[in-house]
Formats: structure tokens, sequence, C-alpha cells
């Protein structure tokens, strides 16, 4: 098959900014009011980009990339304040919505008054959400259930019958647990709704959603427990293999991820079903699509599931083009980005170009290594997406202070930007490459400094709670933004 031509036309411009990071009187930021008021910035601004981390159900440690389930929405994000505006919470019902029981408190309550007070319409559209999600829910409905029955132990823990998925275990499971499961399909029915809605107002603005899919999925979640045998576990539920990056500049032992890897040859036997269906649910929230980890569908670092470091690993192939052909035979063309950071060999750009896909650059990488450093403003290209940082940085600002003096001049020089303090020439320097998508934190937006980090690699605490209040957003800041954003030729049509 030939090559695919880029579907990234036209310069445009953007803000990474997670939901979470919203402002608001919760714990977390939501789907609420505040949502809509950042769009209106968003627009005003003339921005037409909002990317977003991953929306999937979190754990204790808050990653966005270690969800519960890939088809899932979080439910932390919904909004009380549209739940009461939709009559389903009193007026004077406060949730704070971060931990896991303040979570289950809203949903049920909502439940109980859409059991009471719910019109003939209402229960036909939870009947039909329920139709259209057959494929994912019902399961991950009763993974929920299993998983705080069983005091948050993950699946591969628990008796064998439910282990192993025996049909009378489940069975027995869906009768005892008749009501639990409603609320929980009912939870993911609310956060749907609340982000058709908020997607709806964003079209509407000419705001486009960015989504973020990683390429793995974690051990203890709804997909390898439903789907045992795409994954490398054994029949008892034993992890046999892991993923993980070899040894390299920044890990003399490498990094393991513990991320199960997929058996892509059962995977490809069945016509990529399940990726077509992840795919698609994906398509539904967001309009571009970042796809992580792109160099796993070339090749793929597998280390042993006991392994201590990831230097004992090897490479084993991915499917490659099939696995995309198959998607886009099934959904058709879909806007997808190649998230192709770190080590990437001329066999992965080879299958990005050929499949079409933007690839990323990120200007903190532009200032070390040799002449051939791809994120150097010189070997910018149309194709790719272009950052000032992303989620995994520090801010701009952050990292310009750990810069030593020297450093801060290679920098200077090698922008050549109108002498301003940081972050506001690698900024000016983003809008201005030649990449036809330039994204901005929000944390550069509003000039913050490590405070305001959202995450960094490796760590485990004090990741992805960052939020921003609007407070922090100087009065003109959508119109001096409008105004760069013209100059560089990336003011989105109205």
């Amino acid at each position: 098959m030939s090559a695919r031509k880029s579907w990234l036309q036209g310069k445009r411009a953007g803000v990474l900014l997670h939901i979470t990071s919203l402002p608001g009187t919760g714990e977390l930021g939501n789907l609420g009011p505040d949502a809509y008021r950042f769009v209106d910035f968003l627009a005003a601004a003339g921005f037409s980009t909002w990317q977003i981390l991953p929306v999937g159900p979190v754990k204790d440690d808050l990653s966005p990339y270690n969800a519960q389930s890939s088809f899932a929405g979080h439910i932390g994000l919904l909004s009380p304040q549209l739940l009461q505006k939709d009559g389903l919470l009193p007026e004077t019902t406060e949730f704070k919505g971060g931990d896991e029981t303040s979570r289950q408190e809203l949903v049920e309550h909502t439940w109980q008054t859409f059991q009471r007070d719910a019109s003939h319409r209402d229960w036909a559209r939870y009947k039909q959400f329920r139709q259209d999600h057959a494929g994912w829910l019902p399961d991950y409905a009763l993974f929920r259930v299993l998983r705080r029955q069983h005091g948050g132990q993950p699946w591969y823990r628990w008796p064998a019958p439910l282990r192993c998925r025996q049909p009378a275990a489940l069975d027995a499971a869906r009768n005892d647990h008749e009501d639990a499961l409603q609320q929980e399909c009912f939870g993911q029915f609310l956060f749907f709704d609340q982000w058709s809605r908020l997607s709806a107002y964003a079209k509407r603005y000419g705001i486009e959603l960015f989504g973020d899919m990683p390429i793995y999925v974690a051990a203890d979640s709804a997909d390898v427990w439903c789907w045992q045998d795409y994954f490398t576990f054994d029949d008892d539920g034993r992890q046999l293999a892991q993923a993980g990056v070899p040894p390299d500049a920044f890990s003399d032992t490498g990094q393991l991820w513990g991320n199960p890897l997929y058996r892509w040859d059962r995977m490809a036997s069945d016509g990529y079903s399940w990726w077509i269906e992840r795919f698609r649910l994906q398509s539904m929230l967001f309009n571009i699509l970042r796809v992580d980890h792109f160099r796993g569908f070339e090749s793929c670092w597998e280390v042993p599931a006991d392994a201590d470091t990831a230097e004992h690993g090897h490479w084993v192939p991915g499917p490659g083009r099939a696995l995309f052909d198959a998607v886009f035979d099934a959904l058709g063309p879909l806007q997808l980005v190649a998230e192709d950071l770190g080590s990437i060999t001329r066999e992965v750009t080879a299958l990005r170009k050929d499949l079409g896909f933007p690839g990323m650059r990120v200007l903190q990488f532009a200032f070390e290594g040799d002449a051939d450093n791809p994120h150097r403003l010189q070997h910018h290209t149309p194709d790719t997406v272009v950052y000032t940082g992303t989620h995994d940085n520090d801010t701009t600002l952050g990292w310009w202070l750990s810069l030593s003096k020297a450093q801060q001049a290679t920098v200077l020089d090698s922008l050549d930007q109108p002498i301003q303090a940081m972050p506001a020439p690698l900024i000016h320097a983003t809008l201005d490459s030649p990449a036809r998508l330039a994204i901005i934190p929000m944390q550069d937006l509003l000039k913050l400094g490590s405070e305001a980090r959202m995450n960094t690699p490796g760590t485990v605490k004090g990741n992805w709670t960052w939020r921003f209040q609007w407070a922090d957003m100087p009065g003109n800041l959508a119109a001096d933004y409008r105004s760069l954003i013209a100059e560089c030729g990336r003011l989105r049509a109205d």
C-alpha cells in the first residue's frame, strides 16, 4: 500500500492542560463550568486546539497513564455543579471528588435520584448508552465492583474462579452485586454525557480536543482481566513479561515500566478488533489523538516480569502498519500524532512517515546533543507537532533556571529571538516553528516555575496534582496571545 498523506494541514496553535488542572472548588478540576470558561479563553486567544492527558479511571498514584481501563472515563472528573443543574444532586450537596469514596458517594446519590425521578426519555438514553458500549461496559463494571470487594487487590490476586473468569463465578458475582453494577454503568453514562456536552461546546467555538492514548495498559486493569489471552499472562494469571526501555545515556540499567506486553499474533488473528474498538471510542472523545510510545508498534523492549532491571531484555517486533491499516479500514481516516521521542530508529521514522502521522519536537531538548538533534529548529518540518515542553518536562521557566549561565547563553543565541524574560523566547520560537501544530503548556503561558511541574518521570509521589487558578491569569493574556498567534500565522479561522 502507498504512503498516506499527513492529515495536518495549515498552521495552528494549542494549549496543553489536563482536566484535573482546571480551577474549581473540589480537589480536582472537572468537566464543569471552569472547563467551559477555559474553552472561552482558548477561543478569545486564537488557539484552536486543547490537548488533554488520558481521561481513564486512575488509581491511587493518580497517573492517567496507569488507568483501570482503556475504555472507561474517570468519574472523578464529573462536575457536581452540572449534576445539580440536571436535578441529580440537591443544591446543598458538596462533594470534593478527590478520593475513591467521594466518587462512589457521588454516583450513588445520583443513581438513587435517577431511579426515582428520571423521565422515560432519560431511561431510554441510559439504555441506549449501555447498548452502545456493551463490548466493554459490563465487564468494566464487574471489575470495579470485584476490586472493591477484594479490598483493592489486583485481579491476579483474586480467587482462581474470578481471576480466571470462570462463567459460573462471574454469573454469581453479577447476581450478588446487581445494584452496584448498575451504579458503575450509570457513572460512565454521566461521564460520557458531560464529556459530550463539553465537546459540543468546544466545537461550537472552533476548538479541537487533542487526546492521548497510551500504547500499554496497566497490569491491574479491566482490559487485561477481560482479555488475558491478548497479554503476556499465563493461564493462572501470572505475568510473564513487561515493557521497558534498554540502558541508555539516561540510565545504566534501563527503565522497567511494569506493563504487560501484547501477544501481537493473537491480536492479528482476530483482525486487531480490540484496537479497533479502542480507537473507535477514543475518536468519539477526541478530534486528534497522540499515540504514546509509537516506537513500540515497530518494536518494543521485552523484559522478564521478575527482572529487577531492564538490562536483560530484548527487542520484539511490533505489528507495524498492519494494525493501523486494520483500524483505518474499520473506522476511516483518523487524526493521529506519533509520540516519537527518545531513541528513534530509521525503521520507526519510516513507519511514521508511511502512515502519514505527524511526529513530535520539543524545544527544551533542542540545545543538547549533536547537530543532528531532530529537536533543533533547523530540523523542524511541517509534518510535526512542536512543544516548548510536555507533561513530563519541567516548566520552561523551571528548566531555564536549572541551566548554567553558559547554557542559557547558548539557548538565547540559538533562538535568535528578541531579548525577553523566559519563557517568552521559547514560546515565540515554538510558534515560529515550521511545524504545523504548536502546543504550549498552560504553565508556560502563566510563566510558572518548577512548583507547577505536572510529572517527573521515574517518581511516583507529588505528580499529577498541579492546578492553576483564574487569579493566575493576567487580564490581557488572551489579547496578547491572539496578537502573537496572528503574527506567527497560526490564528484559527472564525
